[in-house]
């Protein structure tokens, strides 16, 4: 091992149950650098930090810190060595003020009690020696998700004095300013000399920050090089271990009869005003905007989510009266949420059951589930979408984010639905799995499925999308036509402004 090597991974290997992970996986990481790792999901980028930062013990090899060996027994273990990892979906408890959040499972105690005017102390110092602008009194929940990520950041090296910091996907749902606001902190604790593993699939951000690059595959190490030996091409071939021919592969289908018409919406509580827009028949169609502009909340309604007192739905041309999930699935409509965790699985359950969850009148008689019938509907949609599994009967929250991502798609299409809504579909999947589910909108858009999606990223929003509405401050700006689809149509009209016509 180079001295010159904070972490070290010796011939890593992880054996789960039908499943191998990590094959002999070897490389190094130097001190006081940003070190992005990157593959498609389920290559092994996170199994391996979940082995670093004591999740995983693995089955075969050695990781060596600072020449040392380390076998952490647990995160705890881990983050009191120096190792923290900030991971995708934040943790912490909403309820909790910045000061208990901060301070937390190392109060100060004052004859057995916690010593609450010693916490407000000691939470202030540490605010103010990172410079940071928060009452100690407010409550987490009142935060943005860019506010309370810097926190956590923040408590994982001030409380427990880490010096090796792990990120996985910390951009995922940030603005653009956010993510600037990220990258500068980034580089304050580089210059630190702190050492950060980064995981991302976002192209555009990791040469932004990227000191070294890792690209992982089916469990094994590929390549580690410094950043500025690789292309964006160069790293989709490693990552994916084939060239994808076209990064958007969209085909015209001639649009048929209206599906989906939506008149007057009109939400006090979603704060949206008189939303009206219509989908065609095999036609995929944009809602544009920035995160807040009334996308989300729009779809919402119109899936039964959210409550709305004015407007009318249709489809097929006939007003449906959408009161809840079950009205619009049974109306022909199904939505993929953008928190595929929260609102799209139930993670501890397995594959086959959240296919089927959404059909179970499909798969039973007499009110008693028919097993067979119900195996043999999931297996078709299981070899449709190329779910990468040993089986059905995986548990969904050992899945990759893409196949996670697969199964909620199979779960509507099992439904047999007239309009598909996809918000944010492609949200924290590499490359490859988002390909995949790209080629899947064509194939649907084929078969005669209308699909709304949303999307913040721009060039796959260009790149799929036949039509597109914009949104700002609840309300519809503009209509744009394929041709129509720039970047900076849709950003004028995000801000409230007009677009230029052809």
């Amino acid at each position: 091992m180079n001295e010159d090597y904070k972490i070290w991974f010796e011939h890593i290997t992880m054996a789960f149950p039908g499943v191998l992970a990590l094959d002999d996986v070897s490389f190094g990481i130097k001190k006081g650098t940003v070190h992005i790792m990157m593959g498609e999901n389920g290559a092994g980028k996170s199994t391996l930090m979940k082995i670093l930062n004591g999740s995983y013990i693995q089955t075969d090899g050695k990781v060596m810190i600072s020449g040392k060996e380390a076998r952490f027994k647990s995160a705890l273990d881990a983050e009191a060595n120096g190792v923290a990892m900030i991971y995708q979906e934040l943790q912490y408890l909403p309820d909790f003020t910045v000061e208990k959040y901060l301070m937390m499972c190392r109060e100060p105690r004052k004859l057995g009690f916690i010593n609450w005017r010693a916490v407000t102390k000691e939470a202030e110092k540490i605010l103010k020696d990172e410079d940071l602008q928060y009452d100690p009194k407010e409550t987490m929940r009142n935060l943005t998700v860019s506010d309370i990520q810097l926190l956590e950041i923040t408590r994982a090296i001030k409380a427990n004095k880490v010096d090796i910091l792990i990120m996985d996907e910390p951009t995922s749902a940030l603005s653009n300013a956010e993510v600037d606001r990220l990258f500068a902190n980034i580089q304050k604790l580089k210059e630190r000399g702190i050492t950060i593993i980064y995981i991302s699939h976002k192209m555009d951000e990791i040469f932004r920050i990227a000191d070294y690059i890792t690209v992982m595959r089916d469990g094994k190490h590929i390549e580690t090089a410094p950043a500025a030996d690789f292309t964006n091409e160069s790293l989709v071939k490693m990552m994916v271990g084939r060239e994808l021919s076209n990064t958007y592969p969209k085909e015209h289908v001639e649009p048929g009869n209206v599906v989906l018409e939506v008149e007057g919406l009109t939400s006090s509580y979603n704060k949206l005003k008189d939303v009206s827009f219509k989908v065609r028949k095999g036609e995929i169609l944009g809602l544009g905007g920035l995160m807040g502009a009334g996308r989300t909340e729009t779809v919402r309604c119109i899936f039964g989510l959210d409550p709305f007192e004015a407007g009318r739905v249709k489809v097929d041309g006939r007003e449906v009266h959408i009161r809840n999930v079950e009205d619009a699935v049974r109306s022909g409509i199904a939505m993929a949420s953008e928190d595929r965790r929260r609102f799209g699985l139930i993670m501890c359950r397995d594959i086959r059951e959240n296919i089927s969850i959404s059909s179970l009148k499909k798969v039973s008689a007499l009110h008693f589930l028919n097993k067979k019938k119900e195996k043999n509907m999931v297996a078709a949609f299981f070899g449709q979408l190329k779910i990468k599994a040993p089986g059905d009967e995986m548990i969904v929250q050992n899945l990759s984010g893409g196949n996670q991502q697969k199964v909620v798609l199979a779960k509507w299409l099992m439904s047999d639905p007239k309009v598909l809504i996809l918000d944010e579909p492609t949200r924290g999947i590499d490359v490859g799995a988002k390909y995949e589910i790209y080629k899947l909108m064509v194939e649907l858009a084929k078969q005669g499925i209308a699909i709304v999606m949303i999307s913040s990223e721009l060039p796959e929003f260009i790149g799929m999308c036949d039509r597109a509405y914009v949104m700002y401050g609840g309300r519809i700006t503009g209509e744009l036509t394929r041709e129509e689809m720039t970047q900076e149509n849709i950003v004028m009209l995000s801000t409230g402004g007009e677009h230029e016509t052809n």
